[in-house]
């Protein structure tokens, strides 16, 4: 897969608006961009997130979701309105060939002049729920594996839909996405697994919550984050 180009099919922004529940706000509705998209070290020019305590930031910069997994979900949920274009989920990158079982922890990415590596796996939150009027849309993501990821920027430019993105480097071939979010996503604690995640360059938040697991040899309570405020 190393040097392969595939095309960046859509590029995608959005401004944070008020969202659902009181005090709410989000920018998951986003919208394609036409030309050419700066990429700073904090995402695309002119893109925002309604809550910087969990999105956004340098390590989910940038947000990539498989075009693919639409036919999936429309075979779920039926033809929804939200699925007939890219944006559904709040992306900001979308492609047709990169999946979370073919793409892997650590992989850098060229996306027009800009270098991206891949941070982490997407933990779903509640504001999926309401965004598709589907209570357990987010369970239902984390279920599924379709999340997408999360880049970080390691080098600024500019990228435009129709441009290549390229896969340049490939340090942890053996933790694809999938398989990480797989240990992130179990209900049982695997400790020799953990033990092996610790080793990689996790980012600060996942090597937290697994290593709380290997003191504890428990899971953490996901309803918060799946659920949301004024849920239970």
């Amino acid at each position: 897969m190393l040097g392969q180009h595939l095309q960046l099919q859509s590029v995608l922004t959005g401004r944070a608006v008020a969202f659902t529940r009181p005090g709410s706000s989000s920018a998951i509705a986003k919208t394609p961009r036409d030309g050419e998209v700066a990429v700073t070290a904090l995402g695309l020019a002119g893109d925002e997130q309604g809550d910087l305590r969990v999105h956004g930031g340098i390590e989910k910069a940038i947000h990539h979701y498989p075009r693919e997994h639409y036919a999936a979900w429309a075979a779920e949920l039926g033809e929804l309105a939200l699925l007939q274009a890219p944006g559904a989920f709040g992306e900001n990158l979308s492609t047709v060939g990169l999946t979370e079982q073919n793409v892997c922890l650590g992989d850098r990415f060229r996306a027009g002049t800009a270098v991206l590596e891949i941070s982490q796996g997407r933990m779903p939150c509640w504001k999926l729920n309401d965004r598709f009027g589907v209570k357990d849309m987010s369970l239902r993501v984390q279920q599924s594996g379709r999340t997408g990821w999360y880049y970080r920027v390691l080098k600024e430019g500019v990228l435009a839909a129709g441009r290549n993105i390229e896969l340049i480097e490939r340090p942890h071939p053996q933790w694809s996405v999938a398989r990480l979010s797989s240990v992130l996503f179990d209900k049982q604690v695997d400790l020799e697994v953990i033990r092996q995640c610790l080793e990689l360059p996790l980012v600060e938040s996942w090597r937290r919550t697994l290593s709380r697991r290997l003191e504890k040899v428990e899971v953490e309570d996901w309803a918060p984050r799946l659920q949301g405020p004024g849920q239970g």
